[in-house]
């Protein structure tokens, strides 16, 4: 079953976002392949973040985050999002942002973007965090050909994979 479920996944090519948030005064943002629309009326947005990551250990206590839709010419924001941890540089000094409500930071290069509350959290014992949000802004200028995953897969990510948590290996029914 997990080669066969690692193919379907590998077969997706999901569009890349980065996701930044900001909590007492700590901006964070990351690179992120899984998100998705929940609902549409009313509008829900989901994106999972690595339990791992800076930017999940913010956006658990903020109440605001914006969805930054890259295009296909970004991959230079992919790779400062995706490549160095929060946790060790600020990477709102390598690029160009303004302060949106409540302080988070929007990526002024990135015009295709969300800005939501954050309205759920789930945690079910993965790798990542589950953050349902509600969007309260939304800035689109045109149609564009997303940043795939496919462009940036042989990226290294800021927290190697062993930092993760260690899903549990027995499920409760």
């Amino acid at each position: 079953m997990t080669d066969a479920f690692d193919t379907i996944a590998a077969s997706l090519d999901p569009a890349m976002v980065v996701v930044t948030s900001a909590h007492d005064g700590e901006r964070a943002g990351c690179l992120v392949g899984f998100h998705s629309q929940s609902s549409i009326e009313p509008h829900r947005y989901c994106v999972w973040l690595s339990k791992a990551n800076h930017t999940g250990r913010i956006v658990r206590q903020a109440t605001t985050l914006a969805v930054h839709y890259l295009d296909s010419t970004q991959r230079d924001l992919a790779v400062l999002f995706g490549t160095l941890s929060g946790d060790d540089v600020d990477k709102f000094e390598r690029c160009r942002w303004e302060e949106g409500p409540s302080g988070v930071p929007l990526l002024a290069d990135v015009p295709h973007r969300i800005v939501a509350w954050r309205i759920a959290l789930l945690d079910e014992g993965g790798d990542h965090l589950c953050v349902v949000t509600e969007p309260i802004d939304a800035t689109a200028d045109g149609p564009f050909t997303p940043l795939r995953l496919s462009d940036v897969d042989d990226l290294t990510p800021g927290h190697e994979a062993e930092e993760r948590p260690t899903p549990p290996t027995e499920r409760a029914d």
